[in-house]
């Protein structure tokens, strides 16, 4: 067996053991997804859940993420802890997903 069918016979296995994985982090797409998992470092999901709704209504994509202020999203964030280097992240992600995606 090459390593490529061994990887896509483990693939398979995990998939028939585990079909579906619940993710707890509110989320609409995998960008969504990325700033949550983001913002979950030190805090409860109940929390990022809580925090994502007003982020999410002011950017929820790239390209609008990289036009926030980072202050602004830290302010936004504040509540998750960490808000200082969180909002720096977020900021920097989002500009490197518009120049390298």
């Amino acid at each position: 067996m090459t390593k490529a069918e061994r990887a896509a016979f483990i693939a398979t296995r995990l998939a028939e053991l585990y079909p579906e994985t619940p993710i707890p982090l509110d989320h609409r797409d995998p960008f969504t997804l990325l700033i949550a998992v983001l913002l979950s470092a030190q805090c409860t999901d109940v929390r990022v859940n809580e925090v994502t709704p007003r982020l999410f209504a002011l950017a929820d994509t790239p390209e609008a993420m990289a036009r926030v202020a980072v202050e602004k999203i830290q302010e936004i964030i504040r509540p998750c802890g960490l808000s200082p280097q969180k909002a720096k992240a977020i900021a920097g992600l989002s500009r490197i997903l518009i120049d390298e995606h």
